[in-house]
């Protein structure tokens, strides 16, 4: 089959315009080897790590905004929008915020006023750029009756860090529009443990305005009444959503297979209509969710490969290997 030129291919964003934004996460690379893809079909781009804590506040007196400013280049450039990820999160946060050279840990109010310095600092360079924020990441416990997973910004701050960062964030900007975004988010028990978290904090008055359901799925694993609940759960609270990190994996839940070289084509036939029963359900709840975006823009570069399985190459995206629309997207457009 002779390769297709992006512009080739109907726009996914402009098929999308009327319900939603159509976004992916890029990096420093991807903003340059996919851009073609990037500027046809998406309205909306997330940093996938350039605007987390270590790489851009590495060092107690050092941010390096370098690579991020490049793709906000790029996508100022191409008339795309952004969105800011992500202030507070366990993962990816240097050291040094948590202890002194001296191995020393530091004091709640150390660690407040580290992270009140990051936000502001974060968003007042960015303001104005971002349409909306991630602002803390990832703190809802996967399994048990906790609410909050272990992490040491609730070991050193307490509970409330949460309510804190929300509160750092709406004083740097009090313009921005300000989410909390998690996976595994339409598990009926952690959507629970959710819509508990984001309800505590509008109970406290917290500026709050959005849930981001991140939506990394297996082949097998989604259950679309699932889905459906957990969009009508969190929209009941009154919040905006967004589906913030969506792609379909093609293993099905505990398959641990590390030989495979190519996608089945069967298995991409059902990627396919997984993805049109998610864009059509989301295209149900347009006046709650703002924007979709799929974690990556094409098969060559995702981080499911190499996840959960070491060494094994994974196929989840709208695009493959060699930048060409896959069944998904042909679903998707018609």
């Amino acid at each position: 089959m002779p390769k297709q030129a992006p512009n080739q291919v109907p726009s996914l964003a402009v098929r999308y315009a009327s319900w939603f934004k159509v976004g992916a996460a890029v990096n420093h690379r991807t903003i340059a080897t996919h851009a073609e893809l990037i500027r046809q079909h998406f309205n909306s781009i997330t940093a996938e790590n350039e605007m987390k804590f270590e790489s851009l506040h590495p060092k107690p007196h050092t941010f390096d905004f370098g690579p991020a400013d490049d793709i906000l280049d790029f996508a100022k450039q191409n008339g795309i929008q952004m969105r800011g990820h992500t202030l507070v999160w366990h993962n990816q946060t240097p050291h040094w915020v948590f202890q002194n050279d001296s191995g020393e840990v530091r004091s709640r109010a150390e660690l407040l006023g580290t992270m009140r310095h990051h936000i502001h600092t974060v968003m007042g360079h960015y303001q104005g750029n971002m349409y909306c924020w991630d602002v803390v990441n990832e703190a809802v416990s996967d399994e048990g009756e906790t609410l909050l997973r272990p992490s040491r910004w609730r070991e050193q701050v307490g509970e409330d860090y949460l309510a804190q960062a929300f509160w750092y964030a709406h004083e740097a900007d009090p313009e921005a529009q300000l989410f909390y975004n998690d996976y595994n988010e339409t598990n009926p028990t952690k959507r629970e443990k959710i819509y508990r978290l984001v309800k505590d904090l509008l109970d406290q008055g917290v500026p709050i305005h959005g849930i981001g359901l991140q939506g990394h799925f297996k082949l097998d694993g989604i259950v679309l009444d699932e889905v459906k609940a957990a969009i009508e759960r969190y929209a009941s609270l009154g919040v905006r959503l967004q589906v913030t990190e969506l792609d379909i994996s093609l293993y099905d839940l505990g398959d641990r297979r590390k030989d495979i070289t190519h996608p089945d084509p069967e298995r991409l036939a059902q990627q396919a209509e997984r993805y049109e029963e998610l864009f059509d359900l989301f295209r149900q709840y347009a006046s709650v969710i703002d924007a979709v975006t799929t974690w990556g823009v094409a098969d060559d570069e995702t981080w499911l490969d190499g996840f959960p399985v070491k060494g094994r190459k994974d196929w989840p995206l709208l695009f493959d290997v060699e930048h060409q629309p896959k069944p998904a997207l042909a679903h998707l457009l018609r």
